[in-house]
C-alpha cells in the first residue's frame, strides 16, 4: 500500500483546516501555503464535502471548515474517503476474502498482520494529534482544542 499524492495532500489539507479552529479557510490560501494547486484542492475538498467532513461558507469570506472537531477525525478515517481500502493486498480489500488459495495461502498471514498494523496506526492518530505535533514543530503550544 502506497499513499498517493491525493491522500498525502488531503491530510495536509485537513489539517490545515484544524489549525485554524472555527475560521473559514479559503483553498487559494491553504494552496499558497502548501504549495498544491487550487484545481488539485478542489478535487480534494469535493470528496471530503461529500462525505461530510467539511463544511464550505458561500460568499466574499466564504471558504472550508471542518465539520467536526478535530478529534472526531482519524488519519484513517480521511485517507480511506480518498484512497479507498488501505490494505496492503487485494484479497483483503472487501468484505470477504474469496481468494481460491486463502485456505493454504501462507503469506496471507504476513499481510493480515500489516493491515492490522497500518489500521492500528491510522486509526490511533487523530486530527487534534497532529495539531498537537504541529504546535510542538512550531514551539507553541498556546493552541488549545
Amino acid at each position: 500500500m502506497k499513499i498517493s499524492t491525493k491522500g498525502r495532500y488531503a491530510m495536509r489539507l485537513m489539517l490545515d483546516l484544524a489549525l485554524e479552529k472555527d475560521q473559514v479557510v479559503r483553498l487559494k490560501d491553504v494552496a499558497k501555503k502548501e504549495d498544491i494547486s487550487v484545481k488539485y484542492l478542489e478535487q480534494i475538498i469535493s470528496v471530503l464535502q461529500k462525505c461530510g467532513y467539511v463544511k464550505s461558507v458561500r460568499g466574499p469570506g466564504g471558504g472550508y471548515l471542518l465539520a467536526k472537531n478535530p478529534q472526531d477525525y482519524t488519519a484513517g478515517m480521511i485517507l480511506r474517503q480518498i484512497e479507498g481500502s488501505l490494505a496492503p493486498v487485494a484479497c483483503l480489500e472487501g468484505e470477504h476474502n474469496d481468494c481460491f488459495r486463502q485456505g493454504d495461502c501462507v503469506t496471507l498471514r504476513l499481510w493480515k498482520m500489516l493491515y492490522e498494523a497500518i489500521n492500528g496506526v491510522l486509526d490511533e492518530v487523530s486530527l487534534a494529534d497532529m495539531v498537537e505535533w504541529e504546535q510542538e514543530v512550531k514551539g507553541n503550544l498556546d493552541y488549545v482544542i
